[in-house]
């Protein structure tokens, strides 16, 4: 099936004004702008003594904004720019996607600014999930693409575990916060494999002039279809080895397929090893949690934030800057400061997974992080959101 063509040669950038027409004509300008942002001060926030809210207090804040907030909104502006290309359709852009940012925004500010309760930022929060998920299957819907409706029913599950979880926090259902806050992060990790087992491999062959390594497709069936089946065994409260088993089945059909894409060209290049980098520490955390969640659940932590900086942080912010550089018309090749980025999202993973196993460190070791975690958005937010705002640089 056709993918996000990235590859074409950019011409010298042109000189452009900022517009809202240019930040409103493809989803990943706004998402990607407003989740670097959001990661920066709400990561900084957090580490720094945030607490929360009266009906979001602690962890529970933090865990909701980085995965439905930040995490959603990237995997929302991904999905939206690529299914264009998928099904040949224009883009979502103009008062569509300005309804969508408001939603997103609108549940941000919402859930901070009415700290007695969560209803009003979870209504919209849930709202923008669904809205998304309108918006990306209309064109696959017209078009017939029906093998495309995957991702929809990922985006529909990732929406109803964040409902499920906003009603466990206001107490209209007596589950396991902690167990549904786990299920949203598992299901990014999902995403993750679609996205990963579709584009990685086509990226790699493009950037190394080699041919695509293609996915069998029971290697595409067990790394998308074992984790998803983990997510809902931890939702349902199933028995623990049950989850251990899908996380360990479904992270090695992953790290099999990586290990498949794999030529030694990768290591040198950062627009490459950071995909490989968040991809592998993706399935090395869903591995690690079911082991945990059955041997060692005192430690979870460690495998949660594995994924969380790990996967989806080093993934993001290189999918981030792979598919931006593509569709603002520039060159393919890890700007200025953007390795630097990549460096420090790894050092953030790395010093945050080392603070569960070493307590007494743990407070130095988590600011650490945190710094790192939000340097890296930031060297994003700077060097791309100039681009971002305005139309692309070779006139197309």
């Amino acid at each position: 099936m056709p993918l996000i063509r990235l590859d074409l040669q950019a011409a010298p950038p042109v000189p452009q004004s900022p517009s809202w027409e240019a930040l409103l004509s493809y989803a990943f300008r706004p998402f990607y702008l407003l989740a670097a942002l959001q990661g920066v001060l709400f990561v900084l926030a957090w580490t720094f003594g945030f607490g929360g809210t009266d009906a979001l207090p602690g962890f529970l804040w933090h865990g909701h904004e980085m995965v439905w907030g930040y995490a959603g909104a990237i995997i929302v502006g991904f999905l939206l720019t690529a299914v264009a290309t998928w099904t040949g359709q224009a883009p979502v852009h103009g008062v569509p996607l300005a309804v969508l940012v408001a939603l997103w925004l609108g549940a941000r500010v919402l859930l901070l600014a009415v700290p007695a309760t969560v209803v009003p930022g979870a209504v919209l929060s849930v709202a923008f999930f669904a809205f998304a998920a309108v918006l990306f299957a209309a064109p696959i819907v017209r078009t017939g693409n029906a093998r495309n409706l995957v991702p929809v029913g990922l985006m529909l599950a990732f929406g109803a575990a964040n409902a499920l979880f906003h009603l466990a926090v206001s107490g209209a259902l007596a589950i396991d916060l902690r167990a549904t806050l786990h299920t949203g992060l598992l299901l990014v990790a999902v995403v993750i494999f679609l996205m990963g087992l579709r584009v990685i491999p086509f990226f790699t062959a493009r950037r190394l002039q080699a041919e695509p390594v293609p996915n069998p497709r029971a290697l595409i069936v067990a790394g998308i279809g074992l984790p998803f089946a983990m997510a809902m065994s931890v939702a349902a409260a199933a028995p623990v080895w049950l989850s251990a088993a899908l996380g360990t089945a479904g992270a090695a059909a992953n790290l099999v397929a990586m290990t498949r894409w794999w030529q030694r060209g990768v290591a040198g290049e950062p627009m490459l090893w950071v995909l490989f980098a968040g991809f592998g520490c993706t399935a090395l955390g869903v591995w690690l949690y079911g082991l945990l969640l059955a041997l060692a659940p005192h430690l979870l932590s460690a495998a949660v934030h594995v994924i969380a900086v790990g996967g989806i942080g080093v993934l993001t912010v290189g999918m981030m800057t792979r598919t931006a550089l593509g569709h603002t018309g520039r060159p393919l090749a890890a700007p200025r400061g953007m390795p630097l980025a990549f460096a420090l999202m790894i050092a953030a993973a790395l010093t945050r997974f080392v603070s569960v196993l070493l307590p007494v460190a743990y407070d130095a070791l988590v600011i650490a992080s945190g710094v790192c975690f939000a340097a890296a958005l930031a060297l994003f937010a700077v060097r791309f959101g100039p681009w971002l705002i305005r139309p692309r640089a070779d006139g197309r």
